[in-house]
């Protein structure tokens, strides 16, 4: 018997002409005419025209058959219109949790480069949170678990919780879980970092080690496909 895992069969291309029509229920992208449902059978609308836009080149681009990896921001509004618009909390309160756990508070004991570059990059953006969210973020070097004040944890969940668009929640929810940091997250969010800011600023370790071990083309491939995840929240964050 074979231990070589089959993977699934992907869909054959079933269209010729992909386009955006505005609708009532906002831009609607549409392939041969027709209107694009998602998995649970949702109309696939946006609200913006860009965001249209991108999601009916993704459906251009595809070949012969439909890959869903290569279609960033399609799987996100997918997941806003089946998951995230259906209970908002829910996402609220995991990223409630990253409050908990954020990136930029566990800095490096060493080496003193390092240290340096963390503190460079990482406490702008605890000074702007500070000055935004009226927060002090708790910072600790090591791998110990950093306890962050009950006002600190309160002042952001209040702020998650005034937040009612669902592309945006999902938005900011993607960022966090892709760069382990809701303050970056919120950081894009509110305009104070570009996209590609805020990924550099995610990966100061990865990058330290790249730096002293070169790098591993499988993970940097991985780190690619990530990064228009990446760039999908933050169009969905300006749509």
């Amino acid at each position: 018997m074979s231990d070589t895992i089959q993977k699934p069969e992907l869909p054959k291309r079933f269209y010729k002409e992909v386009a955006v029509e505005e609708t009532e229920a906002g831009f609607e992208i549409r392939l041969d005419g027709r209107g694009v449902r998602t998995p649970a059978r949702a109309l696939l609308a946006v609200r913006k025209r860009e965001a249209a836009e991108a999601i009916a080149a993704e459906w251009q681009a595809q070949g012969t058959h439909i890959d869903p990896a290569t279609m960033p921001v399609t799987r996100l509004v997918n997941t806003v219109l089946d998951g995230v618009s259906q209970n908002l909390d829910l996402t609220r309160q995991d990223l409630g949790r990253y409050a908990e756990t954020d990136l930029l508070a566990y800095r490096a004991d060493g080496p003193d480069r390092l240290v340096a570059r963390q503190r460079e990059i990482w406490d702008p953006v605890l000074r702007w949170a500070e000055e935004r969210f009226g927060i002090k973020v708790a910072v600790a070097s090591g791998v110990m678990h950093v306890a962050q004040s009950p006002e600190m944890l309160d002042a952001l969940r209040a702020w998650l919780r005034s937040e009612a668009d669902p592309f945006r929640l999902a938005a900011i929810h993607q960022i966090t879980t892709l760069t382990g940091s809701l303050l970056l997250a919120l950081a894009v969010s509110e305009g104070h970092l570009g996209e590609a800011e805020a990924w550099h600023a995610a990966h100061v370790d990865e990058d330290w080690n790249i730096e002293l071990w070169g790098d591993d083309e499988e993970a940097k491939a991985r780190r690619t496909s990530r990064f228009e995840d990446m760039r999908a929240a933050a169009l969905l964050l300006r749509s």
